[in-house]
């Protein structure tokens, strides 16, 4: 009787074209995103794009001008209103030369120069950072040549020769920058099967046949259970093919220009699932079972809507406060979920039984919501209770 519920539930889904097609905007939107964030991000960190650099006053310091035009950056005249078309994101930068300049750096000492900016601006953010390499550049030179034209080796003011020695490896800093990719499957995992919970529980109510389901000869434990595979079916699809939208847009996302090295295998495509599949068992049930206090389709899409903020809330405090994962925290739904998804983006997948911890925590409280549910499937008010 279970599977006869099941295929009900799931028959009257697919016949809704609308519930088909909202439920699939949710794992399409988080791939589409990230194609279009990456990729415009790619395009404003290329080297290659031309370093336009404005200048106000650059026959103050002819110069710093050959040396700008010598690696690369193309130097133009900069409007009378530099500052405001800076502000307002007309210009990336600007570069305003003082007339006393010419004095001071033949007098050896600290020439003046403003680089003006608006770091607000994220767009115009890399191409500061590269007319402020310049600078630098051009200030350490000059400073080398003051102090071997004086006899002074320029060794003596610098004690110390630092090198970066970068551990991370090109997973790690690739995880880093895809670290939405968790929040958004976990998204997927709670909400793929949303529409279908609330028609098979509030709907129901609403429409009156939950009482004529109720009538035939069928436990209550049958019709949640039934019930609770069909949404649990519908949150896999939706996980599924969210993962196939991320494989397909990082395969487009051009990782190379942003110094990225990323790849969505088939071990990590496995430990993703392996951390979402059993949440989704969770999150049906626990939409199924609030969705039978709602008298009414919208009544329940307002209820389920605040469980938005479960998927959302372990981010933002890892965001905050940055943990190492531990075989303790696998217990926590969704924290637990969280981490894993987070370890298998970064190439250092947890142990097997870290996986197994996190899925019977779910199934166990998925099989107490059902209890739950088929309680409430007892109740005369939910039974017969409908709006009006």
């Amino acid at each position: 009787m279970t599977g006869a519920v099941f295929r009900k539930e799931l028959k009257d889904h697919l016949r809704d074209r609308r519930s088909i097609f909202s439920g699939l905007l949710m794992p399409l939107f988080g791939p589409l995103v990230l194609l279009g964030m990456f990729t415009l991000l790619a395009s404003w960190l290329r080297e290659d794009r031309p370093l336009v650099v404005p200048v106000a006053g650059g026959r103050n310091a002819p110069n710093l001008i050959a040396f700008l035009q010598r690696y690369g950056a193309v130097v133009e005249t900069a409007p009378a209103d530099f500052e405001a078309q800076v502000r307002d994101g007309k210009l990336d930068l600007a570069i305003s030369v003082p007339e006393d300049y010419g004095k001071e750096f033949e007098a050896g000492r600290s020439a003046p120069v403003q680089l003006v900016e608006d770091s607000s601006r994220a767009k115009s953010k890399p191409q500061v950072m590269r007319a402020r390499r310049l600078l630098e550049l051009f200030a350490r030179r000059t400073s080398m040549l003051r102090m071997i034209a004086r006899g002074i080796s320029p060794v003596l003011v610098a004690p110390l020769e630092l090198t970066d020695v970068d551990l991370a490896t090109p997973e790690k800093s690739a995880a880093n920058v895809l670290g939405v990719m968790p929040v958004l499957l976990l998204m997927v995992a709670f909400f793929g099967g949303m529409h279908l919970a609330i028609d098979a529980a509030a709907g129901e109510r609403e429409r009156g046949s939950l009482e004529s389901l109720l009538v035939n000869p069928v436990s209550r434990g049958a019709v949640v259970v039934g019930k609770w595979m069909a949404v649990t079916v519908s949150a896999w699809a939706a996980l599924a093919i969210a993962l196939a939208g991320f494989s397909a847009a990082l395969a487009a996302v051009p990782l190379q220009e942003l110094n990225l090295k990323f790849q969505l295998g088939a071990p990590e495509m496995l430990g993703l699932l392996a951390a979402g599949l059993p949440l989704s068992l969770l999150a049906s049930a626990l939409q199924l079972t609030l969705a039978l206090f709602a008298r009414t389709f919208k009544e329940a899409q307002t209820y389920l809507s605040l469980l938005v903020l479960i998927p959302g809330l372990p981010a933002m405090f890892l965001a905050l406060q940055p943990i190492k994962a531990s075989v303790r925290m696998m217990a926590v739904p969704v924290f637990g979920q969280t981490l894993l998804m987070t370890d298998v983006l970064r190439g250092e997948p947890p142990p097997a039984a870290w996986f197994a911890i996190a899925a019977a925590v779910a199934v166990a409280l998925s099989a107490a919501l059902l209890a739950w549910a088929a309680r409430l499937l007892r109740n005369e008010k939910i039974i017969f209770g409908r709006a009006g």
